[in-house]
């Protein structure tokens, strides 16, 4: 089973845009960024998937800006997968200031797995359906309280 994971960052000058906060599409940057140190720490990252000659590629994402990132923020970037099935993963995204608690975005992902090789969907092996499990039931992925950084 998958968890939750969490990735700390802090907002850098070259993130800010004219209207002195964190432009659009480094949200978008980040959730691959996240994304992808993810998949490494569950073991089947960008080097696995070149091995396997299969990966996962981004075919869609709805995302929700909902209060201004600054520059000097620290934000945790949090991620986890919430379903899977033969040819598709969806990932949903949270990214939250704690100096204020607040979550600052929302946004999910719908992955399709696709051979390499020619860039059509193929079927996720088990080595693909082991790893990206969605997380239990059990867990509450808002609750910032809890931290998933790896230590």
């Amino acid at each position: 089973m998958s968890t939750i994971f969490d990735l700390k960052i802090q907002v850098q000058p070259q993130h800010i845009d004219i209207l002195g906060h964190v432009n659009n599409v480094m949200y978008i940057q980040w959730m691959q960024d996240v994304a992808a140190a993810h998949i490494e720490m569950l073991g089947l990252g960008l080097t696995q998937y070149l091995e396997l000659k299969h990966a996962m590629v981004a075919v869609e994402h709805h995302v929700q800006y909902r209060k201004a990132a600054l520059e000097g923020d620290e934000i945790i970037l949090r991620t986890w997968l919430d379903d899977i099935n033969a040819l598709y993963s969806f990932r949903q995204y949270a990214f939250y200031r704690p100096k204020d608690q607040s979550v600052l975005f929302v946004g999910n992902t719908k992955w399709a797995c696709i051979e390499i090789a020619t860039g059509r969907p193929k079927r996720m092996s088990p080595s693909f359906t082991q790893a990206y499990q969605p997380i239990s039931n059990e867990l509450d992925p808002m609750d910032f309280s809890i931290s998933y950084a790896e230590k």
